[in-house]
């Protein structure tokens, strides 16, 4: 938990968290890592496919390579892949390239993480590349690619539309008091997710009138997640003071502009919340893809809603038709926050239909399919 939370968590998020470099906890990362590649070694019939998920078991495919040969090893990482000066940072960065390596395809979720990782294969070891494909030995080559990840967006749009769903999704509205206009944020509690900047730009918006609390409330889910880290901790903290204290000067009693709800949901409730949000505020500092962008955008009944994205999250790539922030302004976040709101629905709706139809192409479906045929042809 120590290396993989605390070191290589904020390393590869571009440390908005100062990484910790620790022996002790490489030490227990590589006994995971091996334990996990020797279930696998066990596991695997004849020639099968292994894929590997995550940055907890960057070692898990040359370990495996090692055990078992005749297996076909993929391996895709979720979280972004860092540039590599601050990859060098790490003590055993070479240990987690040659680990990496061990997979017949390695899958990033951007290009640029792909990118990133070639030029260290490049910088750091003798290896060739050439067209994405690295030539580890005589006998084997690893192909680094981008696959961005998806979700079942048919399934999400369907529940979307359940009586079920649709019945919650107004009592959700009641408890907020039958706001006019419905802002949203689902995150879980972690300083990638521009949590501390996003609060402040709408509490600023209050303060100033351009949001009415009577007409305007902004909901924010935050699921709780790694709680005894430190730095998490901190987080919390300060998120329920930051809430605290805008309620306190902007709301009344009875009335909060930010109704504030540090718990997790079932995927109805999440539907519900995505089917009343006029705006949804997605402002990661730093986000490998960001499923709750492409959730929002399959939830929506209609073409009137809003997506607020980062710029640093990997689903910018493909939601180019999102309002666009960069997470660290707070006058351009208050700035696009008002135009997503107020922008003539005609605007609104042009946006959100070529949403709608990117996240209709890609799904986590041909996502699954592109990744393992392309692993099955190597």
């Amino acid at each position: 938990e120590g290396f993989s939370n605390s070191t290589l968590w904020p390393l590869y998020h571009d440390t908005v968290a100062f990484p910790e470099f620790h022996r002790e906890w490489w030490y227990t990362y590589q006994q995971v890592n091996r334990r996990f590649a020797e279930a696998a070694a066990d596991a695997a019939e004849e020639g099968a496919t292994v894929w590997v998920q995550d940055y907890q078991l960057q070692l898990v495919p040359r370990m495996l390579r090692e055990l078992r040969p005749d297996l076909k090893i993929g391996f895709f990482l979720h979280i972004p892949f860092p540039p590599r000066e601050l990859f060098a940072q790490l003590p055993w960065r070479l240990d987690i390239i040659e680990g990496l390596l061990g997979a017949d395809l390695v899958g990033m979720q951007v290009a640029g993480g792909a990118s990133n990782f070639l030029r260290l294969v490049r910088d750091r070891t003798g290896h060739a590349v050439e067209a994405g494909l690295v030539r580890v030995s005589d006998t084997h080559s690893c192909m680094v690619k981008a696959y961005p990840i998806s979700i079942d967006s048919a399934g999400f749009a369907d529940l979307a539309m359940q009586p079920d769903t649709i019945a919650e999704s107004e009592e959700l509205l009641e408890s907020l008091g039958n706001p006019k206009h419905v802002f949203l944020g689902v995150d879980r509690l972690d300083y990638t997710k521009g949590l501390r900047q996003r609060i402040r730009a709408m509490g600023e918006l209050f303060r100033e009138g351009k949001l009415d609390s009577n007409e305007v409330a902004y909901l924010q889910v935050a699921t709780p997640s790694r709680e005894r880290v430190g730095e998490y901790m901190r987080l919390r903290d300060d998120i329920d003071l930051l809430v605290g204290r805008i309620n306190s000067e902007v709301g009344e009693v009875g009335s909060p502009p930010i109704t504030y709800l540090h718990k997790g949901f079932p995927r109805q409730t999440m539907a519900a919340m995505y089917r009343i949000a006029d705006v949804m505020l997605v402002t990661p500092l730093r986000d490998g893809m960001n499923l709750v962008a492409k959730e929002y955008v399959a939830c929506h009944p209609s073409n009137g809603g809003s997506l607020v994205l980062s710029e640093f999250a990997g689903a910018a790539r493909e939601l180019r038709r999102a309002y666009m922030v960069n997470p660290y302004d707070l006058d351009g976040m208050k700035n696009v926050f008002m135009r997503a709101l107020t922008d003539p629905y005609a605007e609104r709706a042009k946006r959100m239909r070529a949403l709608k139809r990117q996240v209709k192409t890609n799904t986590i479906e041909s996502w699954a399919d592109n990744f393992l045929g392309d692993l099955a042809s190597l």
